[in-house]
């Protein structure tokens, strides 16, 4: 066992052997008695990275599974000297032999459009290859019944070019006027089952290079127009489809010959084919910062959507939130469409003011962007009351440095050399328990809920349901995990989002339709606990992923929680604490779980976990199937 690798899961909410396992525990809360419960370890810190005899995997984000539990993540392996290892990597539980392959990594090329060679780390100035990946910012998603992938990725720029103005005359002077585009993109493996497959471009920022502005411009934009980053995960269908969340700028004229440019966003779809540049179809819209809200609510008519979140997709169809104004909405929703033309075929599913099931004239307040579809069921996170809790975060103490610096105000602008830092912390409270770490507090509902609705149900009043909540009556005390990510001014965007560091909050939870007598069901992350009011923090909280079943609220159902042995999950969650001693040795603690919205796909349900005390720690990624 490899006691010295440390486990950082790279998720918000902390934080070996082909179907190989160990009987873990799953209980009902306040219920009935536990039952027994068969884990598989995917991968874990034990499990060498493939093509790197002698660098284990140490860390990973929340994994993806399809009917079939193929599984998909990303991960990283330990720092050394040679650096970090970091791809995405599938693996086929169904086969006994599979083992863990990668999908890509930082060797990977990009795929077309790339024409932009650079060299070869160590092969010298004369060794050269096209552009490859150096991050993969986002979990991967995979299609619900079929083997395509889809992730967001990093890389240098990839496509060398003359624009089209001003190049005569710089090239007349013998000057070389070529430029280059494309940082990040969205890629897709249509056949990831298939060792030989290939990736293609699903979404790229060669939208603004005539020879691709037709393909991956902002469609109806003229000029061509590039988009300038893809937040969040972009999600797969099992036709090749992808949908993706996009944000770009548009430039408008102002008096003096001066212009102005305007940030907008939208949620777009591709459909993907094999082939240079992932085929021949253009990148599709389906709602805008220009489209109208149709159920404008207390907003004004025309209201137009100023925050779109990244959507999920099944079965010829895509959810997503979209509202007038992501910090403090007043309209919007839930949002069901078509993956198909004309755009902006919007139906209304849940909106800020409907009314929560059971709770008397009260009505959703806040929306959680993260959504889990399977072509039937939408699963979300709501708010509903005016009644909060102040939670206070503080800077990570790991991570990307600029980001920690920002966050505490020592950071140093790269451009101007000026000092600065988030102008939201609070770094003079010398009394804290922590200082001189900064922190911001927060207002977190005190009624928060895990819901569902059933696009398949007979009538309006059934087809949304509460199934888990906080607050009197609830279970638990939190479904939100916070997470302090963005790029600070200068540092380029390094991990991909454009967008200024912050705190920003998710709900994790995952839908699939059950038997007809119990089509809801729903996997969520959720924690137990009490703030403490002098520290502003929890007080020994217990996190755990727990199943809601329906259309009743019967038991919730325990499948893992904090504080359990980690050997539950994984017979190697071990630390034998005296090499010397002939003591067993003892199992470690789990300290963190996540899932993501496409982690329960029909019966199998797939996590990430981490195991560990202050000696030692351990990581991985588990599979289980729940019995019908």
């Amino acid at each position: 066992m490899h006691a010295n690798l440390f486990h950082r899961l790279l998720v918000t909410s902390v934080g070996a052997m082909a179907l190989g396992g160990s009987d873990g525990l799953v209980g009902t809360v306040d219920a009935a008695p536990p039952q027994k419960n068969l884990w598989h370890v995917v991968v874990n810190n034990g499990f060498e990275v493939p093509g790197n005899p002698g660098r284990f995997y140490d860390s990973y984000n929340p994994p993806s599974v399809n009917a079939d539990a193929l599984v998909v993540f990303r991960a990283r392996s330990a720092g050394q000297q040679q650096g970090t290892l970091s791809g995405i990597y599938l693996r086929d539980m169904m086969d006994v032999a599979s083992q863990v392959r990668p999908l890509a990594d930082r060797d990977t090329i990009v795929p077309e459009p790339n024409n932009t060679e650079y060299p070869v780390p160590g092969g010298g100035i004369s060794f050269t290859r096209l552009a490859t990946f150096n991050e993969f910012p986002a979990f991967p998603r995979i299609a619900q019944n079929a083997d395509a992938v889809a992730s967001r990725a990093n890389h240098p720029p990839v496509w060398t070019f003359v624009p089209a103005m001003g190049g005569d005359a710089l090239a007349a002077e013998g000057e070389d006027d070529s430029t280059r585009a494309g940082t990040t993109g969205v890629y897709v493996s249509l056949h990831a089952m298939d060792p030989q497959g290939a990736l293609v471009t699903g979404a790229s920022l060669v939208g603004a290079v005539p020879e691709f502005s037709e393909i991956f411009g902002v469609p109806g934009l003229v000029p061509a127009t590039r988009f300038d980053v893809f937040p969040g995960a972009p999600a797969i269908t099992d036709d090749g489809i992808v949908a993706f969340k996009a944000n770009y700028t548009t430039i408008t004229p102002a008096a003096g010959g001066a212009a102005i440019a305007i940030g907008k966003t939208g949620v777009f779809y591709r459909r993907v084919a094999d082939g240079h540049a992932g085929g021949n179809e253009a990148i599709q819209r389906l709602a805008t910062s220009d489209t109208i809200i149709p159920n404008p609510g207390n907003c004004a008519p025309g209201t137009t959507f100023g925050s779109t979140a990244p959507p999920s997709a099944a079965s010829g169809h895509v959810v997503f939130v979209g509202l007038d104004d992501e910090s403090d909405p007043a309209c919007g929703g839930i949002y069901l469409a078509p993956l198909a033309q004309p755009p902006e075929q919007l139906i209304p599913l849940v909106a800020l003011g409907t009314r929560v099931p059971g709770q008397g004239r009260h009505a959703l307040t806040r929306l959680g962007e993260g959504l889990s579809y399977d072509g039937r069921l939408v699963g979300f996170w709501g708010a509903w009351g005016n009644a909060t809790r102040i939670l206070r975060l503080y800077c990570p103490s790991d991570g990307n440095r600029d980001r920690r610096d920002y966050c505490n105000r020592v950071f140093i602008d790269p451009v101007s050399g000026t000092p600065g830092g988030d102008p939201d912390s609070i770094c003079d409270d010398f009394d804290d328990r922590l200082w001189p770490t900064c922190y911001q507090e927060m207002e977190i509902p005190v009624n928060q809920g895990i819901f569902v609705y059933d696009t398949a149900a007979s009538t309006a009043a059934q087809s949304l349901r509460l199934l888990a909540r906080t607050g009197p009556g609830g279970r638990f005390a939190d479904f939100v995990y916070w997470n302090y990510s963005g790029a600070p001014p200068g540092t380029g965007g390094v991990e991909g989002d454009a967008e200024p560091p912050r705190w920003r909050s998710s709900a994790y939870l995952a839908v699939s339709t059950g038997k007809p007598a119990s089509p809801l069901r729903v996997a969520f992350l959720a924690r137990s606990g009490e703030i403490d009011v002098a520290s502003g923090g929890y007080v020994d909280p217990v996190d755990g992923i727990y199943l809601a079943t329906g259309p009743g609220q019967g038991p919730l159902t325990t499948l893992i929680e904090t504080g359990m042995p980690g050997t539950m999950l994984d017979p190697d969650a071990v630390w034998d604490g005296d090499a010397d001693s002939d003591a067993l040795p003892s199992p470690l603690p789990i300290s963190s779980l996540a899932l993501e919205r496409d982690a329960f796909r029909s019966d199998w349900i797939v996590i990430a976990a981490g195991m560990g005390r202050e000696e030692a720690g351990w990581g991985g990624i588990y599979l289980t199937r729940l019995p019908r």
